[in-house]
């Protein structure tokens, strides 16, 4: 695997010849940033085992923790993962989207590597919904590993230049799309076995699937440390700022910056960022990760805050703050803070 140089990351406007040129870098076993309706992903050639070492690299992920296997369309999906007569239909009616299918590996898998699977019988699937992702993935023709494009441990990137920020050195080329639609990761939902069951909340409710599916959903498993997650996004240590993170906040001190929501705040913040003023919970996941960000600073003690439902997307944003909130491996739960993903 070549070792990875520092330089400037590079940022493009998405027309064809960036493109292509990320095409040709991801073939070349680079890594490239590129938007979708989430968050940013870092990509990497699923199919080679030193393009997702790299990504590894770049991120400090474990190499326990499986990759989303991003594909163009249902047909490349199913050279890569078993669609039976249940994933087809959850499939068509909410790809592209949101949504990451836990399915069984097809023998070969189409050739994604083990180390993106994490050596599981299984395979993360996912087709975005974003013009320069599917654009990007129907030149390469291959499936992309992609994780979000931020340092584990960091939180998740909703702009090219998050991106740039966190992991310009390793990033031969960063798309810029724009901001980020949805603003939190994807649901992933396992459909492996006969039971279905949400593995991670995220930027499709939990209603909507269950609707689609004729069933109510398990619950996501308790945030912990799973030996061998199935899926991205669920260890615990995943999803925060360096600053600790207080959730349920209905004051605030001086010396804390407040993530707020809803028409009412309390006053005496060092800094504010409101997450969506008429309590939208669409408009507060978009604004989730860049307002983390913003509000991560060394001048201030913690992050405040307020209380966000548990309905539809208040889920997702939920369960991102309270891994955030919990502390890191080798931390009292008065310090810590953990990873976003």
């Amino acid at each position: 695997m070549p070792a990875m140089t520092a330089r400037p990351a590079t940022i493009r406007e998405p027309e064809p010849a960036a493109i292509a040129q990320a095409a040709r870098l991801l073939a070349a076993g680079e890594l490239v940033g590129f938007p979708t309706e989430t968050v940013y992903g870092l990509g990497g050639d699923a199919t080679s085992d030193a393009a997702v070492a790299r990504i590894f690299q770049a991120k400090g992920r474990p190499r326990f923790n499986p990759l989303i296997a991003h594909v163009h369309g249902l047909e490349a999906a199913d050279r890569i993962a078993r669609l039976d007569a249940r994933a087809a239909r959850i499939a068509a009616r909410f790809w592209p989207g949101p949504l990451t299918l836990i399915l069984s590996r097809r023998a070969g898998a189409g050739g994604v590597s083990l180390l993106a699977t994490a050596g599981l019988d299984t395979v993360a699937v996912r087709i975005p919904a974003h013009p320069v992702a599917l654009a990007l993935l129907e030149a390469f023709g291959r499936p992309v590993a992609g994780p979000s494009a931020n340092p584990s441990g960091r939180i998740s990137p909703t702009t090219a230049r998050h991106v740039a920020d966190g992991l310009g050195a390793a990033v031969a080329l960063i798309l810029d799309g724009g901001d980020c639609r949805v603003g939190v990761e994807s649901t992933v939902l396992d459909l492996s076995g006969p039971v279905p069951a949400l593995l991670r909340p995220g930027g499709l409710a939990r209603a909507e699937l269950e609707a689609a599916l004729g069933v109510d959903l398990r619950p996501a498993a308790p945030a912990g440390q799973p030996a061998r997650p199935a899926s991205p996004g669920q260890l615990l240590s995943h999803y925060a700022p360096a600053r600790p993170v207080r959730l349920g906040a209905t004051t605030v001190g001086a010396d804390e910056a407040l993530l707020a929501f809803g028409p009412d705040q309390p006053a005496g913040a060092a800094i504010t960022r409101q997450l969506s003023a008429a309590g939208d919970l669409a408009e507060a996941a978009a604004n989730l990760f860049a307002h983390l960000r913003a509000l991560d600073r060394p001048e201030v003690r913690a992050i405040a805050v307020q209380p966000i439902p548990e309905t539809g997307l208040g889920e997702a944003i939920n369960d991102r703050l309270r891994r955030a909130a919990a502390p890191r491996d080798g931390e009292g739960a008065e310090g810590g803070a953990a990873a976003f993903d």
